[in-house]
Order: C-alpha cells, then sequence, then structure tokens
C-alpha cells in the first residue's frame, strides 16, 4: 500500500510473451505467460534506461511483486517512491517463472526446463526492443532467497551478459541450509511409505498446505533442479536414504556442485566482470543462510573482488525493505558512463 499517494507513478505495463524456448520443458508447464514491466514517471519510448531483472523467491514469481500488498508497498509502489527520492532512472522486468515444483531456482536443468535461456534469450531482449532499454553494460538481474540464488548463479555463468547483481538472502552453503532441513523434512514421508510422489500427492488433495508441508514440498523440489531424474515423479530425487537418512554420496555431491560457495572455485573469476556486486542477509537468517553468504563473502575478499557484503539484524522473511538500499545501488552503477 502506498506510503504517500501524491508521488508521480510510474506505469505498469501488462504484456504477454510466448517462449520458445519452454516448448517441451519437463513439467509440462505454460509457455505462454503474463509479464509485467515498470517504467518510471513521465518515461518516453525515445528515452535509453538501464534494465533490472526481478527474480522472486521459491513459492513466488513477478506479478506476485506487483499484487497490492497490504502493510506495505508493492515493487512498483517502492520504484516510485524511490524515483521521487532521486534514484537513477531504469526500466524493470517481473518475469512469470513458477514451475508445477511450486518455485524456480533460475537455471537451465533437465528436470525444471531452461530458464536461465528463458529470462536471458528471451524476456531480456524482448524487454529491451519493446521499451528501448538495457543492452550490454546496461543489465542487472536482482532476487531474494531462491530468487538470490538465481542472481548468483547468473553471475557465475553469465557475467558476459549481466552488468550488476544484487543477493538478497541467496541460497547457498548448502550443508548448513539443506541437510538440517531434509533430514527433518523426511517425517512428511512416514506415513506414505516414503514415497515423494504418495506424499505429494497426499498434499495437493488437502484444501489447506501447513507451512512445514510448504517447506519440505521446496526442499524436495530442489532435486530436481540440481539432480534430476526423468524417471522419478516430477524429476524429484533425494540425495539421501528416505528411511535411513543416510545421505548418497554422488547424489549430494551433485547437489554440492550447484552450490554458489563451491562454484565460486570453478566460476568466480566470471564475476570480476561485472560493475556491481551487492549482498546482504539477515544475522540471523532461520534457514542458516548467512553462514553460506558469509562463506561467499569470504572467497570473494580473498579473490580480491570488488564487492559489498552487508548483514542486518533479521531473518529470512518480510525483508523487501532491504530493497531501498540495493535498488538505488544496481541503477546508479548502471547508468554510470563508462571510462573506456
Amino acid at each position: 500500500m502506498r506510503r504517500d499517494h501524491t508521488l508521480p507513478r510510474g506505469e505498469l505495463h501488462r504484456l504477454w510473451h510466448k517462449s520458445e524456448v519452454l516448448q517441451g520443458n519437463p513439467l509440462g508447464d505454460p509457455t505462454e505467460r503474463e509479464l509485467h514491466v515498470w517504467t518510471p514517471p513521465d518515461w518516453s519510448p525515445k528515452e535509453s534506461l538501464p534494465i533490472l531483472v526481478d527474480l522472486t523467491g521459491y513459492w513466488g514469481c513477478g506479478l506476485g511483486h506487483t499484487n497490492w500488498k497490504n502493510l506495505g508497498e508493492n515493487v512498483p509502489e517502492r520504484l516510485d517512491r524511490l524515483a521521487h527520492e532521486g534514484m537513477a532512472r531504469v526500466v524493470v522486468a517481473f518475469p512469470d517463472c513458477f514451475t508445477k515444483l511450486y518455485g524456480n531456482q533460475y537455471l537451465n536443468s533437465e528436470g525444471s526446463g531452461r530458464y536461465a535461456d528463458y529470462i536471458c534469450e528471451e524476456i531480456v531482449p524482448f524487454v529491451e526492443e519493446k521499451f528501448n532499454c538495457g543492452g550490454k553494460g546496461r543489465r542487472g538481474v536482482f532476487g531474494k532467497s531462491s530468487g538470490g540464488y538465481g542472481a548468483a548463479w547468473h553471475g557465475l555463468n553469465r557475467a558476459d551478459f549481466w552488468d550488476a547483481i544484487s543477493i538478497n538472502s541467496g541460497d547457498m552453503g548448502f550443508d548448513a541450509l539443506y541437510i538440517p532441513a531434509l533430514l527433518e523434512d523426511l517425517d512428511h514421508l512416514r506415513k506414505h511409505n516414503y514415497s515423494i510422489e504418495q506424499w505429494v500427492r497426499h498434499v495437493e488433495s488437502q484444501p489447506k498446505v501447513k507451512d512445514k508441508e510448504r517447506m519440505a514440498l521446496m526442499d524436495f523440489a530442489q532435486g530436481a533442479f540440481f539432480d534430476p531424474d526423468p524417471t522419478q515423479f516430477r524429476n524429484m530425487r533425494l540425495p539421501l536414504d528416505p528411511y535411513t537418512g543416510e545421505f548418497i554420496p554422488e547424489r549430494w555431491n551433485n547437489w554440492l556442485k550447484h552450490d554458489p560457495v563451491n562454484m565460486f572455485d570453478e566460476k568466480g573469476e566470471e564475476l570480476r566482470k561485472l560493475k556491481l556486486i551487492y549482498m546482504d542477509c539477515g544475522n540471523h537468517d532461520q534457514f542458516r543462510i548467512h553462514l553460506g553468504m558469509r562463506r561467499f563473502a569470504k572467497k570473494l575478499e580473498a579473490a580480491g573482488i570488488p564487492h559489498t557484503y552487508e548483514e542486518y539484524d533479521d531473518d529470512h522473511s518480510d525483508v523487501d525493505y532491504r530493497m531501498d538500499i540495493f535498488l538505488p545501488k544496481l541503477a546508479k552503477a548502471l547508468s554510470a558512463v563508462d571510462s573506456t
């Protein structure tokens, strides 16, 4: 809900985009999706601005960030206020990457689809052409939680495409994040023959999904992103024995290969290409993500790669207010004129 209804308003454009790269995706998810794009107050097609892309956390998609929000601003309302307060002018895209796994990690996976390609090869070029924005040197991506993972993944793997990233409580440090969670999640399977498919179908048949069930749905789904098995229900494969809780080295190692902390060892130098790396996290994140963020920041520091890492006194939930910090930083970095 807007704090001040007298402020100039940007425009939220509601478009539709039909994807080619998502054709035949393994989950049968829709290829034609609504796409929202925010332009600042008094924007003109003659104005050439940087582009930012918003990757939402798990259980969300861009359309959720543009929806009306009680007791707080949605992202377009926040952008209106930040623009009034002097933030450099940008265009912001809100893609819908939701899947039958109830979310996304924004990488290419045989278990979910080519969502990294969807963003870089389709959504960004589509928005850039329609709104005369972006282009190499003026592209930024930001996200929280799974969206933060997506921003980290894209920085490590697509630094030739992006120019700035912001990682807010991004999934990393998989041992701290997933081992305790997966061991607790196993109890959900006990009454369903330790079968993910039987349990998921049971949950989906109920009129209400409980909070702990939501967490387990998300945790189990990571197997489809990090170690997919096309012979399994929705390509989900656990990295551990569901009865004994013993981790299977081959399976778990496939998860760990996707941990940004580990990916850094091979791809970290790619981050040096970026104009801005901003990271932040609550100092008592209930999913222990601050431990992984600290490790990632430590590797950046050791490599001498410029970055900013900030911790604040909060947990993982309801921290959109941090956008007031990093959105202006992204906009400023992408609006700066290169000296070369």
